[in-house]
C-alpha cells in the first residue's frame, strides 16, 4: 500500500460516509474532509498497512491485513468499501484491533 495516507483521499466521493473503529474509540464522519481531518489528526509514525487478503463482490470490496509501525506489527485490520458508479469509495468502515488477529501475522 502507498504510504501517504493523503493519497487515499483521490480515492473518495465528496460525500463519503465513513466509520473507523478504533481501541480508543469510533471515529466517523459525513464527508472526504472529514477523513482528511482525520487523518491530519494522527500521530505521525512510520505506519503501514499490509494487505493479506482482499475480496469484492459487486460494488462492495472487503480487504484484511496488519499494520505494522517502524516494522513491527501492532494490529490487524477489517475493512469494507462501497464504490460508486464513478468508482470512488462512497462508504468506508474499518475495524482495527491490537488484541486478535483474523488471520496470523506474517512472521518477521
Amino acid at each position: 500500500m502507498d504510504e501517504d495516507p493523503a493519497k487515499a483521499l483521490e480515492l473518495m466521493e465528496p460525500d463519503l460516509r465513513f466509520l473507523i473503529a478504533l481501541p480508543s474509540g469510533d471515529v466517523a464522519g459525513k464527508s472526504k474532509a472529514d477523513f482528511a481531518a482525520y487523518i491530519e489528526g494522527r500521530n505521525p509514525v512510520d505506519r503501514v498497512h499490509e494487505v493479506l487478503r482482499y475480496c469484492a463482490d459487486g460494488d462492495t470490496e472487503m480487504v484484511y491485513g496488519v499494520v505494522t509501525e517502524a516494522g513491527e506489527p501492532v494490529g490487524a485490520f477489517h475493512s469494507a468499501a462501497v464504490v460508486s458508479p464513478n468508482g470512488l469509495l462512497a462508504r468506508y468502515q474499518a475495524f482495527f484491533s491490537t488484541t486478535f488477529a483474523l488471520i496470523d501475522w506474517p512472521s518477521r
